[in-house]
């Protein structure tokens, strides 16, 4: 048997997910996109995520002015604030439930977000932990006052991936560096990647995704 694609509107989500084979309940992973993206921008990841796991790419809840979609509203300036990201936090939030994946296990999700995807990611761990397990963020930055989130340490036992390229030209290297600082402040045990590449994955990189991701 192999694994089965299938688009779906749940309200006002669109998403696709990848079926594996095999009897539930699948592990779930969520994929979520960067600026200007979509459902399917987030599929050249797919190949380094567990067979066995239920895979799930979401659209952006906010249409950007240069096409595709988004997780906050736009700005003209500056870096968001974590309670931007409050709308879709809150709605993910309430997607996750058994009637919408019931063939999913719900107790300990996984997230990997690029770039935008990445700051949501990190916003809905600091406000959110229970249900997480582990996430990675890709080519992202810690949205602006995710620093105070970290006091608590709501993310003590957690594993966190963290991957960024020296020669990024829309968020710059020392935005990644600040994330794993403070995350591992957050209590997380972070894994970091840093290459001499752009705004994207680079091979070895790819690799240690594909690693962070094998259990």
């Amino acid at each position: 048997m192999s694994s089965r694609l299938i688009d779906r509107t749940i309200g006002d989500w669109v998403l696709r997910q990848r079926v594996p084979p095999g009897p539930p309940p699948y592990a779930l992973i969520l994929l979520l996109h960067g600026w200007t993206g979509d459902e399917n921008a987030m599929w050249v990841f797919a190949s380094r995520m567990p067979k066995d796991a239920l895979l799930v790419a979401l659209r952006g809840i906010y249409e950007t002015p240069l096409g595709g979609y988004g997780w906050h509203p736009h700005r003209a300036r500056g870096w968001p604030w974590v309670d931007e990201f409050q709308p879709a936090v809150e709605g993910l939030v309430d997607l996750l439930t058994p009637e919408n994946f019931p063939e999913a296990d719900l107790s300990s999700i996984r997230l990997v977000g690029f770039s935008q995807g990445a700051a949501l990611c990190y916003a809905w761990v600091m406000q959110h932990p229970q249900q997480i397990k582990s996430l990675a963020g890709l080519s992202g930055f810690l949205p602006e006052g995710a620093e105070a989130l970290a006091r608590n340490r709501p993310l003590l036992g957690k594993t966190v991936f963290v991957a960024h390229g020296t020669q990024d030209e829309l968020v710059p290297v020392v935005r990644a560096r600040q994330a794993a600082q403070v995350l591992e402040q957050a209590g997380a045990l972070v894994t970091y990647c840093e290459d001499d590449v752009g705004h994207k994955l680079s091979s070895n990189c790819f690799r240690g995704l594909q690693e962070f991701f094998s259990y």
